[in-house]
């Protein structure tokens, strides 16, 4: 229409109602890509949240074995550097492959009804491009999987080295640090470098291909026009729509690239969606609930590996009663099984062979979540959130009021000092508790116990962080607690358990004896020899 009818024939209302039908084109063009733009957009950072939050909900729910072959470092760069990289492409990628798609097949319809014979020049160089397309895609796609395992490598070691700043400065490790770490980062870029040479590599040789139709066909076409059978406005509009075909086959190409690493986030993303939680309720239709009371827990013949090392069983034929209300200590050398026995009773991990019974019912007709809610825990080494105190003691209790805080508090013996910090209960307590000392953490971590008031209480020495006036009344707080609660303890110090109703002398994960403490250091040489290290009266 404008060079045929307008130009060549010199016509100015044809060439204005070409002009005025193509600002309708483009006006609708305007509001057709604002619309692609915003609906792809929105869409793209809908799936990345949405995707974000599924992967993260399926991993917390997950059985503790589960990190032990996949790092946090590995977890949290899925979780967010590959979400973001779908985000991105969805986003941006997802909008383009959507508009070269419309464009491609409007240009193609227009070709063809411009010229038949032309048309099928062009099309024979479509599939043409798109054989080293799906060759070097295959490849890029292989490439985005070890770029995104590197990367998450990457950042796993500078969180390790990060968490642990302290003891890196301590051995003055800085410097072999940095060369480890600029291993780990060149290691990643060498990847990154491949996939990307051939991603180039994958559009320039579409671009390449589809350029050498396209004179072919200017050559086909230029002689139609010199021998009369094609107008120059045909050749010229037709050339045109080639153009576009070919710049959107291209655009797809780098597209098609971009996907394939978008699927290597999708891979990666999957594999933690697909992960199964080994720890589920197998039980009867109807279980009841664990209420308030104390419970009995029993043991029957339960033998316990890792994963990591299936041929050591470190808990191997471990049978033991605890009554109702019972104060029963744990004790024994460093690596005798002590704490893999929490861990068994939380349902961590389940047994091999043997069971572990609550009220006479196998622990693993609870669901999980049951089980650990009438659970309290307080560990060697407590752990608190980067937050507010208020919401460390609160943890597991949300809904407990102020007055009910305050109480936990004053009895663990933190009540003094959280008054004395510039914003007592809202304090931060800094990344692991990192602004609070050892003793003060571990008072915070007690009274999270005393709040949550739970029907079975394991301790794992929840005084060894407390100076001698703080451990007297933290004592006289956790006995009043324990007291009508059935509570195992792991000791450590045997000091602590001396007036325990039973002590459990462990080693190599067996038992060795069960008696109080007077009765064991007649009977057991083992456990002498540990109150001897300890400087424990033997009367």
């Amino acid at each position: 229409m404008v060079i045929d009818q307008g130009l060549i024939n010199q016509s100015k209302s044809y060439l204005g109602d070409s002009i005025i039908f193509l600002f309708v084109i483009a006006l609708i063009l305007a509001v057709a890509t604002y619309t692609r733009f915003y609906m792809i957009s929105w869409l793209g950072e809908r799936f990345s949240a949405d995707m974000r939050q599924a992967v993260f909900e399926h991993v917390v729910r997950l059985h503790p074995g589960f990190f032990e072959s996949y790092p946090s470092g590995n977890i949290m760069s899925r979780i967010t550097t590959d979400t973001t990289l779908l985000q991105s492409i969805i986003g941006g990628s997802l909008s383009l492959a959507l508009r070269s798609c419309v464009t491609f097949f409007g240009a193609l319809i227009m070709l063809i009804a411009t010229d038949l014979y032309l048309a099928m020049v062009v099309l024979v160089g479509v599939p043409l491009a798109v054989l080293p397309v799906v060759a070097l895609g295959r490849k890029v796609r292989s490439l985005s999987n070890k770029s995104q395992d590197s990367v998450a490598d990457v950042g796993s070691y500078a969180g390790e080295i990060i968490q642990q700043i302290k003891t890196v400065q301590s051995y003055t490790c800085e410097a072999q640090e940095c060369r480890a770490f600029s291993t780990s980062v060149e290691r990643a870029f060498d990847i990154a470098r491949r996939r990307i040479r051939n991603r180039a590599s994958l559009t320039a040789v579409v671009i390449l291909t589809l350029f050498v139709a396209l004179s072919v066909l200017l050559w086909v076409g230029g002689n139609s026009v010199v021998t009369g059978s094609m107008s120059g406005g045909d050749l010229g509009a037709f050339v045109f729509y080639a153009l576009l075909m070919a710049m959107t086959v291209a655009t797809l190409s780098e597209v098609y690239g971009q996907l394939q690493q978008a699927a290597g986030a999708t891979e990666r993303l999957t594999e933690l969606l697909e992960a199964k939680n080994l720890i589920f309720s197998k039980g009867m239709p109807i279980i009841p609930n664990i209420d308030s009371k104390s419970k009995s827990i029993k043991f029957e013949n339960v033998t316990f590996a890792y994963n990591s090392n299936p041929t050591r069983a470190v808990v191997s034929d471990f049978s033991v009663t605890i009554e109702p209300g019972e104060v029963v200590a744990v004790v024994g050398s460093s690596g005798a099984g002590k704490s893999t026995l929490f861990d068994l009773m939380q349902r961590f991990y389940d047994p091999q062979s043997g069971r572990i019974l609550v009220d006479g019912i196998d622990i693993v007709n609870y669901e999980p979540i049951v089980l650990r809610g009438h659970i309290g825990l307080v560990q060697q080494q407590p752990v608190l959130f980067n937050g507010s105190i208020r919401h460390n003691i609160t943890y597991g209790s949300p809904d407990a009021s102020d007055a009910e805080i305050i109480q936990a508090a004053k009895a663990a013996q933190a009540h003094d000092f959280i008054m004395q910090l510039r914003d007592d209960y809202d304090s931060t307590v800094g990344e692991r508790g990192a602004r609070l000392s050892g003793g003060q953490c571990q008072r915070i971590a007690i009274a999270r116990v005393l709040l949550k008031n739970p029907s079975i209480l394991l301790l794992d020495e929840a005084t060894s962080a407390l100076d001698s006036d703080s451990e007297r009344g933290v004592q006289l707080a956790l006995d009043t607690l324990m007291s009508g609660r059935t509570t195992v303890i792991i000791a450590h110090r045997l000091a602590t358990v001396k007036h325990a109703n039973r002590i459990i002398l462990v080693e190599k994960g067996q038992i060795l004896s069960i008696g109080r403490h007077e009765a064991l250091l007649r009977q057991s040489a083992l456990y002498r020899r540990l109150a001897s290290l300890q400087l424990i009266d033997h009367d």
